[in-house]
């Protein structure tokens, strides 16, 4: 299994120049944008989302309106909610000076100006290889050096299969991956996996584990520099909501 690597834990670790840095950073007096993923994440985020104050209830964020933006019980915070893939672009370029998304988007964007202060600890899954259960496993990977791959994730699938002097070509999907071998346009697979279900209902089985993934907290590193305190605040408020739940 592959470590996980995340954004380095310093915020003022060297990197390149966000593009916040030449667009326009969010004012002073301005709210902050908190960006969360839309879905099973947002439900699961509810319960931390009341304690850090911001809602009252935290899993019925935007229900029954069509509007992305809202406002919370903090007058200098304000959420958008966004797809979990493009949560860490939203933090990345300054829209969102804060964030919620999963590792495996940190993982596969890999952005520079991304500061990961906080693991959740909720949407536990896993990055995971399968193939149809009745592939033989040396078949498709071990004695092959080049496999045809139907993922979201072709960064970490290529880095993968790199390690192991496989060349992955690179079948990019943005959803129903399980489908791929079925028609014959990928050997395998590389997606999200929580319970396996989907793969088992799709004559697929889950063979090897890259990655273990959970939530994390992101924030832009150019706006942690420009408003310290406003962003250090909401970082604590997150760190005090998961203390309260782990008491």
């Amino acid at each position: 299994m592959t470590a996980l690597t995340a954004p380095d834990s310093s915020p003022d670790a060297p990197r390149a120049a966000s593009p916040c840095a030449t667009s326009s950073c969010v004012a002073s007096d301005a709210p902050l944008v908190l960006a969360l993923p839309k879905g099973r994440i947002l439900k699961a985020l509810g319960p931390v989302l009341e304690r850090t104050g911001l809602f009252h209830d935290g899993s019925a964020i935007g229900e029954g309106t069509r509007s992305l933006r809202f406002p919370t019980q903090d007058p200098q915070v304000d959420v958008v909610r966004v797809r979990s893939f493009d949560v860490a672009t939203f933090v990345a370029h300054g829209g969102a000076q804060i964030g919620v998304c999963g590792a495996d988007v940190l993982m596969e964007f890999d952005y520079p100006d991304i500061y990961a202060p906080l693991d959740l600890g909720i949407g536990g899954c896993r990055i995971s290889i399968a193939r149809p259960v009745d592939a033989r496993h040396e078949e498709t990977a071990v004695a092959s050096s080049h496999i045809r791959v139907a993922t979201k994730y072709p960064t970490i699938t290529r880095r993968h299969f790199a390690t192991q002097g496989i060349n992955a070509e690179i079948v990019h999907l943005h959803g129903a991956m399980e489908l791929a071998p079925t028609l014959d346009m990928a050997s395998i697979i590389v997606d999200l996996v929580d319970t396996g279900s989907t793969l088992k209902a799709n004559g697929l089985r889950e063979t090897e584990v890259i990655a273990h993934v959970t939530s994390r907290l992101i924030v832009n590193r150019v706006a942690l520099k420009t408003r310290p305190e406003a962003i250090r605040a909401l970082i604590e408020r997150f760190r005090d909501a998961l203390q309260e739940k782990a008491a």
